[in-house]
C-alpha cells in the first residue's frame, strides 16, 4: 500500500534536512544538467540512507539521468577534478567533485543474457523505466533536481518505514537480471536488520544456483558486507535457509549437522553464529576497540569449519573432532581464496583459526613466562584479536564454568603484560643474529646456522633475555654436543 501524502511530504522534509550539508553540490548539479537540456537525479543508497538517517554510510553519490554518457561527461568537465569512465559501457561516469566522489547513469532498460555475467545495456529515456529496473524498493527511490522532489512509484518509503527488503517488480525477474541481488538482500538484511519479503524468499530459493555465474569477486565484496553488517546472523541464516551458501560459503550449512563435544545444547553452526556475534561485542568491549573487524568476524565465522571432517565417534560415546583447527586453517585458505580474498587477509584469517585453541592447551594452570612467550610470538601482530577469538568461543551455558575460562585468560592477558612491561615481546627474536653466530663458531652461511638460530631463539622463549656473553656461551655448548 503506497503511503500517504503527508507522509510523503514528510519524508521528503526529512530528505532535505539529512541532505542539506550536500545541498550546493546537489542543486549546482541538478543546474549543470538542467542548463544541458537534460534531467537528473539522486538516486539509490544515498536516498534511502537519508530517509534512515544515516548517511555517514554513504561516501559517495549515484545519480541517474537521460543524459547519454557522453553527454554526461562533457557536463562534468571542467567542473569536476577527475573523470573516469571505467563503467561507460554499462553507461556510468565517475568523477570527483570537491571530496565527494559521484557516480552517474544513464537511466537503464537493460536486458539480460540468462547465461551471462554482464547485462546488455540501452539506454531508457524515462526515470520511471530506470527505477523499476532497480533491486530493491528501498533502493528505488529518487530526489529529483534541482528542486528536491521525492520521487517514490513502488513504494520503498513504506517498506522502510516496515524494514521489509522487496522488488520493484517479480523478484524472478528481478534475479534473472541479476543473480548477484539474491546475496545482496541477504547483505542489506545483516546490515539494515531487515526482513525479506516471503516471495523473495522464494525466488531466491529457486534460483540460487544462478548466483554459479557471477564471479567470485563480486560475491566476495557483498559477503564481506553482509559480515560486517549490524545483524549478520539474519543475513547468513538467509543464505544457508535459501541454499545460496552452497555458493558462498558451502561449509556454513554441514555445521548444522555436527554436534560439539564441549556445547551439547547447541550443534556446530549455532554455535559458530553465537561467538560471531560475541566476537562483535568484544570488537566495542575489549580493548584495544575497533569498529567491524572483517578480520575477526571472518576468523569466528570460519574458526570451527574443520569440524566435520574430523568428526569421530569415540567407543565411550562422546564425538570428538581432534584437530579440527589444523583442518580448519587449511580449509579456511581455500575458501578464501576462492572467493579471491588479498593475500594477507587470507594469511590473517586462517592463522586465527589454526590459534584459536592454543589457549586450551595449556590447561588451566599458572602459565609459565616461556608459555607465554611462545603464545605472544606465535600470534604476532593479531594477538589482539586473538584475545577476542577465544573469549568470544567461549558459548558454554555452564555459568560456573564460562567465569572461570574467561578469569584464565584475564590471567593470560595479564602475564602477558608483566612480561611485556621488562622485555620486548612484539617481535622475539634471538640474542645474537646470524652473524654473529657465524662468527663465533666459526662456520659459514648455510642450513647449520639456521639450526643454530632456532637454538637460540628456543632459549629466549624459555629463559627470556640473554646477555650476549650468556648466549654466545650456551651457544658454544650446544655446537659441541651437536651431533657431527
Amino acid at each position: 500500500m503506497a503511503v500517504a501524502l503527508s507522509e510523503q511530504t514528510d519524508a521528503q522534509a526529512r530528505v532535505v534536512a539529512a541532505l542539506d550539508p550536500l545541498a550546493a553540490l546537489l542543486r549546482e548539479f541538478g543546474e549543470r544538467f538542467a542548463a544541458a537540456g537534460h534531467e537528473v537525479a539522486l538516486v539509490g543508497g544515498p536516498v534511502r540512507d537519508a530517509l534512515l538517517g544515516r548517511m555517514g554510510s554513504t561516501p559517495d553519490l549515484d545519480f541517474t539521468t537521460d543524459a547519454t554518457p557522453d553527454a554526461v561527461t562533457g557536463i562534468l568537465a571542467g567542473w569536476a577534478e577527475t573523470i573516469w569512465d571505467v563503467g561507460i559501457r554499462f553507461g556510468t561516469v565517475g568523477g570527483l567533485i570537491g571530496d565527494r566522489q559521484v557516480e552517474v547513469t544513464t537511466y537503464r532498460a537493460e536486458s539480460y543474457d540468462p547465461a551471462s555475467r554482464k547485462p546488455d545495456v540501452s539506454y531508457g529515456t524515462d526515470l520511471g523505466e530506470d527505477l523499476v529496473r532497480r533491486d530493491f524498493t528501498i533502493n528505488a527511490m529518487a530526489l529529483r533536481l534541482p528542486d528536491f522532489a521525492l520521487v517514490d512509484r513502488f513504494d520503498g518509503l513504506g517498506d522502510l518505514g516496515r524494514g521489509v527488503i522487496r522488488t520493484p517488480g517479480r523478484p524472478e525477474d528481478s534475479f534473472g537480471d541479476d543473480p548477484l541481488r539474491m546475496l545482496r538482500a541477504a547483505r542489506f538484511a545483516s546490515q539494515l536488520r531487515f526482513d525479506v519479503s516471503p516471495e523473495v524468499v522464494v525466488a531466491m530459493a529457486d534460483q540460487a544456483d544462478r548466483l554459479a555465474i557471477v564471479s567470485a569477486e563480486r560475491i566476495r565484496e557483498e559477503f564481506v558486507k553482509l559480515v560486517l553488517g549490524q545483524d549478520p546472523r539474519r543475513g547468513l541464516a538467509l543464505l544457508v535457509d535459501t541454499g545460496l551458501a552452497e555458493h558462498v560459503l558451502p561449509e556454513l550449512p554441514l555445521l548444522r549437522l555436527e554436534e560439539d563435544e564441549h556445547h551439547h545444547h547447541k550443534d556446530v553452526y549455532e554455535h559458530t553464529l553465537t561467538v560471531l556475534e560475541q566476537a562483535m561485542v568484544l570488537e566495542q568491549e575489549h580493548v584495544p576497540t575497533s569498529g567491524p573487524d572483517a578480520v575477526l568476524r571472518l576468523a569466528a565465522l570460519f574458526h570451527d569449519i574443520g569440524k566435520p571432517r574430523t568428526r569421530k565417534f569415540e567407543s565411550d560415546g562422546r564425538v570428538s573432532f581432534h584437530h579440527h583447527e589444523m583442518v580448519g586453517a587449511r580449509m579456511t585458505r581455500k575458501r578464501m581464496q576462492t572467493l579471491r580474498f588479498s593475500n594477507d587477509m587470507v594469511d590473517d584469517v586462517s592463522r586465527l583459526v589454526e590459534l584459536h585453541l592454543r589457549f586450551h592447551g595449556y590447561g588451566s594452570g599458572e602459565w609459565t613466562d616461556s608459555a607465554v612467550r611462545r603464545y605472544v610470538r606465535d600470534a604476532g601482530p593479531l594477538l589482539d584479536r586473538l584475545h577476542k577469538l577465544t573469549r568470544a568461543d567461549c558459548t558454554t551455558r555452564n555459568r560456573r564454568r564460562a567465569q572461570a575460562l574467561q578469569r584464565s585468560y584475564d590471567s593470560l592477558e595479564r602475564r602477558i603484560r608483566e612480561l611485556q612491561a621488562h622485555e620486548e615481546m612484539a617481535s622475539i627474536r634471538p640474542d645474537l643474529d646470524g652473524k654473529a653466530i657465524m662468527e663465533i663458531l666459526g662456520i659459514p652461511p648455510g642450513p647449520v646456522v639456521g639450526e643454530a638460530y632456532q637454538f637460540l631463539l628456543d632459549l629466549r622463549l624459555d629463559r627470556g633475555p640473554l646477555d650476549p656473553a650468556l648466549a654466545a656461551e650456551a651457544l658454544r655448548s650446544w655446537w659441541a654436543a651437536r651431533p657431527r
